[in-house]
């Protein structure tokens, strides 16, 4: 079962992690309910997907295996009222199914109601800065990408940062994205997030992480020659360890 297991995490299909894989095709673990009701979302209208098909190709089987093709085919699809009925309500109804969802995630994505903590965000070319307050001190710094070189044992490349962002678990956060030169993007796709940073404007998010981690993300938009080196990493702790960050 172990070497199932294996093989199936080396090409993706049975992978629960925090970090990118090779060949991942699923989902990173989700730390939040956002992310959750993402990918509840996904299920639901890759359900609805497999209905049309399976609907559409048991209507082309009927028209290829029926003996009398063009006689079946104009009392089936030509007078039908109930045919008519049929395709005008039930893509009607996949339409709700499909819109209530969605209506509730847009608002659980804006929602930024009574936030006990704020961080700020500032992409640069090409490394992120960050400012925010620990009890009573206000803590600010730059994290930039570690060298290929300098990686310790168990790291990732291209993903880890001189200086990780420490976070509480179930604490309502607020994210203020903004840009100090180009267009960036800050994504971290555990959490659900990408949002873009932009001269000028000042983006928000909310952010409530339900369980500690290590978290991996990087800069989600083409911003220049040095794009691919703007990690992202998050350290999500208890409010007893989040105390004593220093």
């Amino acid at each position: 079962m172990g070497i199932l297991i294996d093989f199936l995490n080396f090409f993706g299909f049975f992978l629960i992690c925090d970090v990118a894989r090779p060949f991942q095709m699923t989902i990173q673990d989700p730390a939040t309910a956002v992310l959750e009701w993402m990918i509840s979302f996904y299920d639901l209208i890759f359900l609805d997907i497999i209905i049309i098909i399976c609907i559409i190709f048991e209507l082309l089987l009927v028209l290829m295996i029926s003996s009398n093709h063009h006689s079946n085919s104009k009392r089936h699809f030509s007078h039908s009222t109930e045919l008519e009925v049929f395709w005008t309500v039930i893509p009607a109804l996949i339409l709700l199914t499909i819109a209530y969802p969605s209506f509730n995630l847009l608002y659980a994505l804006d929602d930024l109601s009574d936030p006990e903590m704020t961080v700020k965000i500032i992409g640069h070319q090409w490394y992120w800065s960050y400012e925010y307050r620990v009890l009573e001190d206000d803590i600010s710094f730059d994290a930039y990408l570690v060298n290929t070189n300098d990686l310790g044992t168990g790291t990732f490349r291209l993903l880890e940062t001189d200086i990780r962002v420490l976070l509480p678990i179930y604490t309502n956060i607020r994210l203020l994205i903004t840009s100090a030169d180009v267009l960036h993007s800050w994504a971290v796709p555990s959490f659900g997030i990408k949002v873009d940073a932009c001269p000028g404007r000042l983006n928000q998010a909310s952010l409530f992480i339900k369980r500690p981690g290590l978290f991996f993300g990087q800069c989600s938009e083409i911003c220049g020659v040095n794009h691919g080196f703007m990690p992202i990493v998050i350290s999500a702790v208890t409010s007893e360890n989040f105390t004593l960050y220093d």
